[in-house]
């Protein structure tokens, strides 16, 4: 018990002690919410990284999706690497890069705004961000409880106001630039403690090959009557794994706190850069996480009575103390991290496109700073009241707060998505396609959250239907901005006109 606290003090003291440093970088709205776009690779591809992976993935998806899978789960996590980092990085990066400085936006609902010449998308896309934010951030918690009552014996709640008090003393002192440190150092936490867990578990079913034998001699009925169907290449339900490796890794290229890691990007270099490390990065912690889980049924839980959040953390409770430490940081620093994110995209959407401009006319930088870090103590606070309501709460419906994470994950891609990727591609997208991919994707995953079995039966699961509004909005869009009134085409070539900009270039880069 020494061990893990005094582990736990130097990991806290050294969050704030880089939120204290970094207070130089926070005086104004660029550095505080951007880095002053001046962030290297390393940290640009860690604070993507850890901002993807938290706690839910860990204890809650993996747990659950290994269950229902088996060692086909691991197929989710390199669909993580290869289409949420790889692929983001490549058609995303650059291009979010070149246009959001071009038009000086610091947050997606900005851009909108922006790109498009419109207050109302501005407005209305902030509204969709503030409303599918929250209970986001308050599942972050979730995954902390049952390892924080196995590793310490203490209350929950205590787990819950620590992490927030935490997270926003180094958030609100000093930035993005703070959060971009920390999850670097996170990062690296994460990685280690990933490849150590996954061996410990393992050598505790005698070696990979041992727990790969007992896996194929599982047999559910109820999910499938194969033998060794849990040991196979696709597991028993291929298209429901399909649904999860959509949702989770197309989900990143339309969520407002991913896509801002690349609006701080500082040179062309660090692109080509922050698109390997990331790409490593996802492969060993989300692979890493989704193989471990797929052994989930080789040990002795009770899924009908504790849930699935409760098979992680019993494959771990046989470990050594110091192990049991390790996740116990790894986990924390998968909730921080993303927890910090999730804060600062939403603080500063909702005090740019909401506050600024509409409630108050006139805004200075140091004002806005200050009511973004206002922000900032307030959605912490509502996340942890919400994530303590929840887990006091006996009443069935509030479980429908830890499922809308991936409501909330599916409603924020499923509208956003379509809309910013081809507002950064293509001339001919109109403000009409926004608004009908907006309309879409939120409304679809609350039609979907309270009228679930009014769907049909592959569209029930939250998961396949986010997917869906995911695929669906990249034909939307398309569709009616041909049908729609063409845009200005001095407005869109003035947006374009950035990607044309004549700048030098190493001979390394370019023979011409």
């Amino acid at each position: 018990m020494v061990l893990k606290v005094i582990m736990l003090i130097l990991f806290f003291g050294v969050m704030v002690g880089v939120g204290v440093y970094c207070r130089r970088h926070a005086t104004d709205v660029n550095g505080f919410v951007l880095g002053g776009r001046s962030v290297g690779p390393w940290l640009t591809a860690f604070a993507y990284g850890t901002s993807y992976f938290s706690a839910v993935i860990f204890i809650g998806y993996a747990g659950q999706f290994g269950w229902k899978f088996g060692i086909a789960s691991t197929w989710i996590g390199i669909g993580n690497a290869l289409i949420g980092s790889l692929l983001a990085w490549v058609v995303l990066g650059r291009r979010t890069r070149i246009m959001t400085q071009h038009l000086n936006s610091a947050t997606m609902p900005e851009f909108f705004g922006k790109r498009f010449s419109s207050r109302g998308l501005k407005i209305g896309s902030s509204i969709i961000v503030f409303v599918f934010l929250i209970p986001y951030t308050a599942s972050l918690y979730n995954g902390l409880s049952r390892l924080f009552e196995m590793a310490f014996g203490i209350p929950y709640v205590w787990c819950i106001v620590a992490m927030s008090v935490l997270t926003g003393v180094y958030v609100i002192a000093g930035g993005y630039m703070a959060t971009a440190i920390n999850d670097f150092i996170q990062g690296i936490i994460m990685l280690i403690g990933i490849v150590a867990v996954i061996a410990a578990v393992l050598n505790t079913q005698g070696g990979f090959m041992a727990a790969l034998d007992g896996l194929a001699k599982v047999s559910d009925e109820s999910v499938s009557s194969t033998p060794g169907v849990f040991n196979s290449f696709f597991g028993p339900d291929p298209l429901g794994l399909l649904g999860v490796v959509i949702l989770t890794s197309l989900g990143t290229w339309g969520l407002p706190q991913m896509v801002q890691k690349f609006y701080a990007i500082k040179h062309e270099r660090d692109i080509k850069k922050g698109t390997v490390i990331s790409t490593c990065f996802a492969i060993v912690v989300a692979g890493g996480c989704y193989f471990l889980g797929g052994f989930g049924r080789l040990f002795d839980v009770d899924v009908a009575a504790n849930g699935f959040d409760a098979i992680i953390p019993e494959m771990l409770s046989g470990l050594p103390d110091l192990l049991i430490a390790v996740v116990v940081i790894l986990v924390l620093s998968a909730s921080m991290s993303t927890l910090s994110s999730l804060v600062i995209a939403s603080s500063s959407t909702l005090t740019i496109d909401l506050i600024k401009g509409n409630i108050i006319k006139k805004m200075s930088e140091k004002k806005e700073v200050l009511i973004i870090r206002i922000f900032i103590v307030v959605f912490i606070a509502i996340s942890a009241i919400i994530a303590v309501y929840q887990y006091q709460s006996k009443d069935e419906a509030v479980k429908y707060i830890a499922q809308l994470m991936g409501i909330s994950w599916g409603a924020l891609a499923g509208a956003f998505l379509a809309p910013f990727l081809y507002g950064l591609y293509w001339k001919k997208t109109t403000k009409l396609a926004c608004w009908v991919s907006f309309v879409f994707g939120a409304g679809i995953m609350l039609l979907n959250m309270f009228f679930r079995s009014s769907f049909p039966v592959l569209l029930q699961s939250p998961i396949n239907c986010g997917a869906f509004a995911m695929l669906a909005g990249l034909i939307i869009v398309p569709v009616i901005s041909l049908l729609s009134p063409k845009p200005d085409k001095q407005l869109v070539d003035d947006a374009f006109a950035c990607y044309d900009k004549k700048v030098p270039a190493a001979q390394k880069n370019s023979l011409d």
